[in-house]
């Protein structure tokens, strides 16, 4: 995992390779990006073997990498990268298929960054500049904080004090019945890094919203299943949140916890996206506030953006327990660093000290 992110200077661009089997998909790629004055297209590559020619002669910062390509697949290619370039930032592009999420969620695991499904690029079954430039961008400025103050930004900037160290507290306010996490970008990693940690007879039900689409949601339940001793699902209308199971917002869809005949169980709905996300974190969070009041053990990580924050800082309100993951092991520190910087967090860890920090908070519930 990288643990510096290269801070541009003013006026100093982010280099970019792109990587399709696809002359339309580069020639519009590097249009669309080329026109924001914060990207510096460095080259095109037609297949894998190129791609790997291109990022030694180039130098590039961020690599977009088609999955299915030609003489060499775009998971040989990022295994090469990771190998020999392990500070050059890597987004996948995935077809919103079976076989396309099965492999994004492994470039995930190969250490990829970020993935972009290209179905969510097609406007009007064609291919949109605007919407390129909408969709690709962020994925790309995320992983570097800009100098300069004219070109964009990508998290919020640090509260007065920011800085000023984090005095943990002992015990939550009144003792945890629930487990909720939010996260985003390297999400799947950071998952899969805590989830299997946690041990069989762990005493409260654990909530997750990661900011995926429909069918990545699945496998990903899927493969945290098969790695935890808690049983991990994708969450259905009206599951039970019961200790022993771990529920993943399904994508596209909000998740919130609800009393159903004298039991807590999973709502979903589909309302309006929040911090421009469906499922988002903010959504559950209110709602675990709602139905738990301050029993309750908040998580959030890595990601871009800020969702989160609002429904943390509601729980703490409420005399909850808030972990923020710290900056050095998230891969994008915007959700973390909101919640950080908004002096509400608890505790700051590491992705290391997650789970054993929550193993801890539950001793203190089982005794």
């Amino acid at each position: 995992m990288r643990t510096i992110q290269r801070k541009l200077q003013p006026g100093e661009r982010i280099r970019v390779l792109i990587v399709d089997d696809s002359a339309v998909v580069r020639r519009l790629l590097t249009r669309a990006l080329s026109e924001h004055p914060s990207l510096l297209i460095v080259g095109t590559a037609a297949n894998g073997e190129l791609a790997l020619q291109r990022v030694a002669n180039c130098n590039p910062d961020v690599v977009t990498l088609d999955i299915e390509m030609p003489e060499m697949n775009g998971l040989e290619v990022l295994q090469h990268i990771r190998r020999d370039y392990p500070d050059t930032r890597v987004v996948m592009f995935s077809t919103l298929t079976e076989r396309g999420a099965s492999m994004t969620l492994e470039a995930l695991t190969l250490g990829a960054d970020d993935y972009i499904t290209k179905s969510s690029l097609a406007a009007s079954g064609n291919i949109s500049i605007e919407v390129i430039q909408q969709t690709i961008i962020p994925k790309i400025t995320q992983f570097f904080p800009l100098a300069d103050e004219n070109q964009a930004a990508q998290w919020p900037a640090a509260a007065p004090g920011a800085s000023a160290p984090v005095r943990p507290r002992l015990s939550p306010a009144a003792k945890p019945k629930i487990v909720v996490i939010g996260v985003s970008t390297g999400g799947p990693t950071a998952l899969g890094t805590i989830l299997p940690q946690i041990p069989a007879n762990f005493p409260l039900p654990i909530l997750i919203v990661q900011h995926m689409p429909p069918l990545f949601t699945r496998l990903l339940s899927e493969r945290l299943n098969a790695a935890c001793a808690l049983q991990v699902e994708e969450a259905t209308q009206g599951a039970a949140v019961q200790v022993g199971r771990i529920l993943v917002a399904p994508g596209d869809f909000h998740m919130k916890v609800a009393l159903m005949n004298g039991d807590i169980g999973i709502a979903l709905e589909q309302s309006a996206p929040q911090n421009f996300c469906r499922p988002a974190v903010d959504v559950l969070f209110h709602s675990v506030a709602e139905v738990y009041g301050g029993s309750a053990v908040a998580v959030v990580l890595t990601g871009m953006g800020q969702d989160g924050l609002r429904g943390a800082e509601v729980l703490k309100a409420n005399g909850a327990y808030v972990l923020a993951q710290d900056k050095a092991t998230s891969v994008v520190w915007g959700m973390p660093g909101a919640v950080i910087t908004s002096g509400i967090a608890d505790r700051v860890l590491s992705l290391q000290q997650v789970a054993p920090e929550l193993i801890r908070i539950a001793e203190g519930v089982e005794s």
